[in-house]
């Protein structure tokens, strides 16, 4: 009777194993090959000669190690032999061989390395350009359909496969966008993807036998595509049907499906229909190879699948396998390691441990397609596999794998707002954990498949701050919460989850302005309350900045009692999908429950990798100081100058002036020059944009009324502000010359742009001029002397901006009140202390002026700084730093550690009134 394909497998696994590192002493071709035959349920002594005597061209004798006339002729070597000179050797035995016996195939190998030549297809040139099929002994269980000739089996013509990259989500895209475009849409769609996904991966994959769905189709489907969809109707219902409740008469094709259940073909979906072309673009996915890609980047592959407006409204941002392995690492990885490496000589320890693993629970809350779901599993069965070889090392034969496998699917749990990836992730489930299974058939040299499915990872298509995750899984149960939460700023959610935000928060003061990540945060930590469960999300790091940081973990802290026990600091954002948006990130990993082992992972390059810190404690803003909190202030926590922002016009753009405008109306009407002034924004001052305001003070009525461009301009402000909606804009129309808010001081004043790149090491801050009006988009700081402008200047300032400020994308959005009125300035300073800033500040200021052509953008330019301005600027960071202490910093967390500690002082009100002495005004 002829071995099933399963069997087949099986045998497979174990010839692999057995012959694996074999020596050029112990290797021997003939039981080689008769074991090799044997794997087909052949006899090789039956069918075949060995050492079979040809005469080579050259009229001396060969010896051919195994010839099958008429099927195969095979030649073996040494471990390590020129497999190319043994093809040639090959080659010249054929010349001796009758008509009748000369082969079909011929097999090279060298123990360990194996290629197959088809000497027959009609794609190449015969014998002297084969088809060739490579591979290695311990993947002859993934190649054991090229040898179905041996067993009768109809020759296959297996077409050459592309790796399934993006690419392989792009075919599915083609598909998916064709099938809604006849109108096959919504769940049936969805459904319908996520089933031919599965099929495609099982072909590939010995879920089901090599290119058996893609045999279907070419075979039992009209090429115009009419009959496919019915035929895949059919192929969902043998799929979902036990074999033995099967039709007595069905296809034979049909009936050689396995069956899969996991209720992934059980709904009754509508008929599909396809045409010629739909037909070709699902072969075009079917000669992808599908067993190259892990199920792990499913969701980086289907985005490009879902519509890019969507994507961005459900902030599916899918991570990367490396940013999943920054999180799952710290949070439970890491430590299983650890306490495996402690126990796995100890075989009484290690089925206790591979029995605690076995009972872990995880869920995600915004498991997307699984990403985060999928690595985990994948690297818990990882340690499996080794606690398997430690119980097993000594070689003990194991007589069913199935009952050392303790791990399954049903550990993981996810939550996921749109039904499509939510299925995704549920198959990606079912097939990580096939490959994973592969792998323990390998090493122990027996085929195991879960088929059918029993169980399933439980993914709810839902909204998971609308669902109790006590449904789910329960708590009593539940080991650690991970994922990465959508990425919807405040500024773009709807309205609708604004509400769910102040709802999770209890309407809590200021909850209105938080992102949607933070509700993620919020319902994790009041589900975890008096539990030893570990959470730990990715999300943008506006978190951890901002007035955002002082609400969320306000109530973090102070209401549930978390603890952070590690964070990545802000790093880059990387993925594999197609158009992905850069984002800056953080990971936090918290629980209900205090621990001494708590790392800080900080990021020399936000692009590059991250080094371990080892402390004490992990405050809200990922630096190791007290657990502080760093709220909106009106008043600053130091004796400074006040602050203030920069003048508004709220005028229709018409007090606004760019150059050629100024131009051409002091050339018409000289005498208004002087109410003229230079105007500078954020862009004016640091990109060298140049506009102009018009500013009236204490302006001449007679001069005004004459001037027709003076008057058009005013009477246009004044139109303006009376068609506004705001009843306070309308007012302002009384006094149309006049900006809404003004600020400006008839004096010098420091100006800093309220936001500016964070690619540069120094924010660019400047003294401008009385005759110099700043706008809305900087502020200001009248009566500043060259002291205040040097400690802003510095990177001390700089660190406390880029931990403390909230963000514009990636930009530093420079705040009154959260940024400079709560800085930390110099305790004290000795006037040797001021004098030494002062003089270093105005040489940063000097050597500016060496560069009359450079814009700030230009001077501040990371890589494009001129020596003397870095020169400058280290010289001044000195004596700044000099001025808070004698020790050096070494890093910008040494300088935030630092500096919490003295902003703590400074709000404890130690110090005396008199906390920074007066320096002098700039010269």
């Amino acid at each position: 009777m002829a071995l099933s394909w399963n069997e087949i497998k099986d045998r497979a696994l174990n010839f692999s194993k057995e012959w694996a590192g074999t020596s050029n002493e112990e290797a021997d071709a003939k039981p080689f090959l008769v074991e090799f035959f044997n794997v087909f349920g052949i006899s090789s002594k039956r069918v075949a000669t060995f050492e079979h005597r040809v005469k080579k061209l050259d009229d001396k004798d060969g010896y051919i190690d195994l010839l099958w006339k008429g099927t195969i002729l095979i030649e073996m070597k040494s471990r390590g032999k020129n497999l190319d000179k043994a093809y040639q050797q090959a080659k010249d035995y054929t010349h001796g061989l009758k008509q009748h016996e000369l082969p079909k195939y011929i097999l090279i190998s060298d123990f360990e390395n194996f290629r197959l030549y088809d000497l027959e297809d009609n794609s190449v040139q015969g014998i002297e350009n084969p088809k060739t099929v490579e591979f290695k002994l311990n993947d002859l269980v993934n190649n054991v359909q090229h040898f179905g000739y041996i067993l009768g089996y109809q020759k296959k013509v297996y077409k050459e496969q592309d790796p399934a990259n993006i690419k392989a989500a792009e075919l599915m895209g083609k598909l998916h966008d064709r099938l809604e475009e006849i109108g096959y849409t919504g769940h049936p769609l969805e459904v319908y993807l996520v089933r031919i996904l599965f099929l495609l991966f099982a072909e590939d994959t010995t879920i089901f036998n090599k290119q058996q769905f893609q045999d279907y189709i070419e075979q039992r489907t009209n090429e115009d595509g009419s009959d496919l969809a019915a035929k895949l109707q059919e192929l969902f219902q043998v799929l979902n049907t036990p074999k033995e409740n099967r039709f007595k008469n069905l296809d034979e094709q049909l009936a050689d499906f396995p069956y899969v259940n996991g209720k992934l073909f059980e709904e009754n979906l509508p008929t599909a229909s396809f045409d010629s072309k739909m037909r070709q673009a699902l072969l075009d996915c079917c000669y992808i190879d599908w067993s190259k890609i892990s199920p792990a980047i499913f969701g980086s592959m289907f985005q490009s699948v879902m519509n890019p407006k969507e994507r961005r409204n459900l902030g599916a941002h899918y991570t990367s396998e490396t940013n999943i392995l920054k999180l799952i690492k710290p949070l439970f990885l890491d430590d299983l390691w650890s306490e495996f490496e402690s126990i796995k000589d100890n075989k009484n320890k290690l089925p206790e441990f591979h029995k605690k693993l076995s009972t872990l629970k995880f869920l995600d809350p915004a498991c997307g397609c699984g990403n985060f779901l999928v690595i985990t599993y994948r690297e818990l069965r990882l340690l499996e596999l080794e606690i398997l070889r430690a119980l097993y090392k000594s070689g003990q034969r194991v007589m069913d794998v199935s009952d050392i496998i303790w791990l399954d699917v049903d550990m993981m749990s996810g939550i996921e707002y749109e039904e499509f990836p939510a299925r995704i992730a549920e198959v990606a489930m079912w097939l990580i954990d096939h490959q994973m299974n592969m792998q323990i058939s390998n090493e122990f040299g027996q085929y195991f498949v879960r088929l059918p499915l029993k169980k399933a990872a439980k993914i709810v298509h839902g909204d998971a701050l609308e669902t109790d995750w006590e449904n789910i899984v329960s708590k009593n149960d539940l080991s650690f919460i991970l994922g990465n939460p959508p990425f919807i700023g405040s500024k773009i959610m709807k309205q609708s989850q604004r509400d769910q935000i102040v709802k999770q928060f209890d309407n809590a003061d200021g909850s209105g302005v938080l992102d949607y990540v933070t509700g993620w945060y919020i319902k994790a930590a009041k589900f975890i309350q008096d539990t030893k469960i570990k959470v730990a999300f990715v999300s943008t790091n506006s978190i951890v900045q901002g007035e955002q940081t002082s609400i969320l973990w306000g109530q973090m802290l102070n209401k549930y009692k978390i603890k952070i026990h590690f964070a990545h600091r802000t790093f880059k954002w990387s993925n594999e999908a197609k158009g992905n948006a850069a984002v800056y990130c953080v990971i936090i990993g918290f629980a209900n429950y205090e621990t001494i082992n708590k790392s800080i992972f900080e990021y020399e390059d936000i692009k590059g990798e991250a080094h371990e810190l080892k402390v004490k404690n992990i405050n809200p803003y990922l630096v190791d100081a007290k657990d502080i909190l760093i709220t909106k202030k009106t008043n600053a926590i130091c004796k400074i100058p006040k602050i203030k922002f920069g003048n508004q016009p709220i005028d229709g753009g018409w007090l606004i002036l760019d150059e050629q405008e100024r131009n051409e109306a002091i050339e018409k009407e000289p005498y208004i020059e002087k109410y003229i002034r230079r105007y500078y924004g954020s862009e004016e001052f640091i990109n060298g944009r140049i506009r102009y305001c018009l500013w009236f003070g204490n302006f001449n009525p007679t001069e005004l009324k004459s001037s027709k461009f003076l008057m058009t301009r005013v009477g246009n402000v004044r139109k303006f502000r009376l068609e506004s909606e705001r009843k306070d804009t309308q007012k302002l129309a009384d006094i149309p010359t006049q900006f809404a808010f003004k600020s400006h001081e008839e004096s010098e004043y420091i100006i800093i742009p309220s936001v500016s790149s964070e690619r540069r090491k120094y924010i660019p801050i400047g003294f401008m001029s009385a005759n110099e009006i700043a706008s809305n988009l900087c502020l200001i700081i009248p009566n500043a002397e060259l002291f205040h402008f040097g400690v802003l200047t510095s990177l001390m300032h700089m660190a406390w901006v880029k931990n403390i400020c909230g963000r514009l994308k990636s930009d530093f959005r420079y705040s009154n009140g959260i940024v400079y009125n709560n800085y930390p300035w110099p305790e004290n300073p000795t006037e040797k202390q001021i004098k030494a800033i002062e003089t270093a500040a105005k040489k940063v200021l000097d050597t500016r002026l060496q560069f009359p052509k450079s814009k700030m953008s230009d001077l501040y330019e990371l890589d494009g700084m001129p020596p003397a301005l870095v020169k400058a600027h280290n010289e001044l960071d000195k004596a700044v730093d000099l001025a808070y202490r004698p020790q050096p910093f070494t890093s910008e967390a040494n300088r935030m550690e630092f500096l919490f500690e003295l902003y703590e002082k400074y709000t404890a009100n130690i110090f005396t009134k008199e906390k920074v002495k007066k320096g002098k005004k700039k010269q």
